[in-house]
């Protein structure tokens, strides 16, 4: 299959091996794994960051396979987080970062300008998906002007 924002083919990628259940050396105890995940989350660590930690200081290699859920799904029902997805959020704080980087005396930096666009696309196909899982209002629109208030 190929890219979608560049002119070559992709790459096959690696899989997690198909496991049903947790190891047995590791942290198996799903209420203590859920506290650990919401204590991290009202810390203000990333779903990524908490998974990682988990996994460095916790042994814990799969948040799913102990508690069911995934670590998005726990925030979630503690109600931690952002009233935006974290991969959006991502993608909206990548264009700041570049509106930024263009208005600072680099207008003509055409690679950006392009990349810019490329990420702009990224979030208005992620809004179109969330708007229709109802994450977001269908009368959400993508505004560069107002990105950095969505942002902070």
């Amino acid at each position: 299959m190929a890219r979608m924002y560049k002119s070559r083919k992709g790459k096959s990628g690696s899989s997690k091996p198909y496991v049903t259940e947790a190891p047995e050396w590791s942290n198996t105890n799903a209420d203590e794994v859920t506290k650990l995940v919401v204590e991290l989350g009202k810390a203000g660590h990333s779903t990524a960051q908490i998974g990682t930690v988990l996994r460095d200081q916790h042994a814990v290699p799969d948040v799913r396979l102990v508690t069911g859920k995934r670590i998005g799904t726990i925030l979630a029902e503690n109600d931690i987080g952002g009233t935006y997805p974290e991969d959006m959020m991502n993608l909206m704080r990548q264009a700041v970062r570049i509106i930024e980087h263009l208005g600072s005396g680099n207008h003509k930096d055409i690679h950006n300008k392009r990349s810019l666009e490329l990420t702009e696309a990224k979030i208005r196909k992620l809004a179109k998906y969330y708007m229709s899982e109802g994450k977001l209002p269908s009368d959400w629109r993508y505004k560069r002007d107002e990105l950095r208030l969505m942002v902070e």
